[in-house]
């Protein structure tokens, strides 16, 4: 029997690699730090761009990968069909709702409307209690900058409270912000992933 992953990370990000080789790089970077951790990846379920790099990745250094498609994407996302568990669902609602129920923390990487949807969602939801699981933007390269000005903007102007913003956690590298989401979920403390 397969021991039980150490943590289980949802993760956010394009289903296009990106104009920049930096981020396909962020992301086998973040794939490769959940295998080589013994972790979970839950995602989106397609094979392409910064979703097939991450799934990959995580794949490579040993981690377990769990996809969840719609069934209406499978052709054109290219669904990763060697994913530990693929599923396929019925609508976007299900992939959302089986994603946040698979995950014990959340992550957004570089993507599109439908990567800022999906973290508007979990923040939303965490802002009114229905879950209380970690959130992270990753920044790296600066690509969230133009969006975290507009939500201090937003804070200026007097329709988000600082204990909003401060629900999620923003990191510009992968081997410091991974290590708190892993934390701030209670999976292992700072020794434990030293040593791992």
């Amino acid at each position: 029997m397969t021991a039980a992953p150490a943590f289980s990370l949802c993760v956010y990000c394009g289903s296009r690699l990106g104009a920049e080789p930096c981020y396909a790089q962020l992301a086998e970077q973040v794939g490769h730090w959940i295998g080589r951790h013994g972790g979970q990846l839950v995602y989106g379920g397609g094979n392409a761009g910064l979703m097939g790099a991450v799934a990959s990745a995580t794949l490579a250094a040993g981690g377990r990968v769990v996809g969840v498609i719609p069934q209406s994407l499978v052709a054109r996302e290219f669904a990763k069909h060697d994913c530990t568990e693929l599923h396929v669902v019925a609508s976007m609602h299900e992939r959302k709702r089986l994603m946040a129920e698979r995950a014990d923390a959340f992550l957004a990487l570089p993507g599109g409307l439908g990567t800022l949807e999906e973290l508007f969602e979990v923040w939303t939801w965490r802002q009114l209690g229905y879950h209380a699981k970690p959130i992270g933007v990753l920044n790296a390269n600066g690509y969230w900058d133009g969006l975290l000005a507009f939500l201090r903007q937003t804070h200026a102007a007097g329709f988000v409270g600082e204990e909003q913003l401060a629900l999620v956690d923003v990191g510009d590298h992968p081997e410091t912000l991974l290590p708190r989401l892993v934390q701030a979920a209670g999976w292992v403390d700072a020794a434990d992933l030293r040593a791992i």
